[in-house]
């Protein structure tokens, strides 16, 4: 395993997600949905990020999002690291919209230059290694706070980060059970992660 190539969310109604996402974001191809009624509460202990080139994509993004009935967990605004906001979409994934960018260059275009699965782990040295023994390597990495895997020509970065500190950033409350309605798509064989993200094949069939 040296990328993510799929993710698939898991939602009550695929085709109403699959309308919100393709007006929203523009996301035809990278995200797959699948259906499901498995109970979930609170945090899921991930948030998906769509990174840009500038503020005014930024913007562009979140309003389409608000549209098309997303709601705001944290409104866009101006930080250390560049500009950007969180919001919930529909189905309950969190999304931010960030740039590292504090000025825009041109007009907004609405493109995104990445995907991040950022995900909320109990120990972050323990589940660094446990990528790492599944062929994962580095990019970047800061203590036992947050790390980041090369993933190579894979369309979705990987990240993992403290599960409270994710919260924290995402603007919402770090409790939560049941499924975390997300699945991984890139290992050669199903898995499960020290935090219960499963993984499987890029092939899976999604239904």
């Amino acid at each position: 395993m040296t990328s993510i190539e799929t993710i698939t969310l898991e939602v009550a109604d695929p085709s109403v997600a699959e309308r919100f996402y393709a007006t929203a974001f523009g996301l035809r191809t990278q995200l797959r949905l699948r259906a499901s009624q498995e109970p979930t509460s609170g945090f899921r202990g991930f948030t998906l990020s769509l990174t840009t080139a500038q503020p005014a994509d930024v913007n562009a993004l979140i309003d389409a999002a608000l549209d098309g009935g997303a709601t705001v967990l944290k409104p866009v605004k101006k930080s250390f690291w560049g500009y950007g906001g969180v919001v919930e979409a529909p189905d309950g994934t969190v999304w931010k919209v960030a740039t590292s960018a504090k000025k825009d260059t041109g007009p907004a275009t609405r493109r995104f230059d990445s995907i991040v699965a950022l995900l909320g782990v109990a120990d972050v040295a323990a589940s660094k290694q446990f990528y790492l023994d599944r062929g994962l390597t580095v990019a970047k990495s800061f203590g036992r706070m947050y790390v980041e895997f090369a993933t190579g020509s894979g369309p979705v970065k990987l990240a993992l980060y403290r599960r409270r500190a994710l919260a924290k950033d995402a603007g919402v409350s770090p409790e939560g059970t049941g499924s975390h309605r997300i699945t991984l798509g890139g290992a050669a064989e199903p898995f499960t992660d020290p935090d219960g993200f499963a993984w499987e094949p890029t092939g899976a069939v999604v239904s």
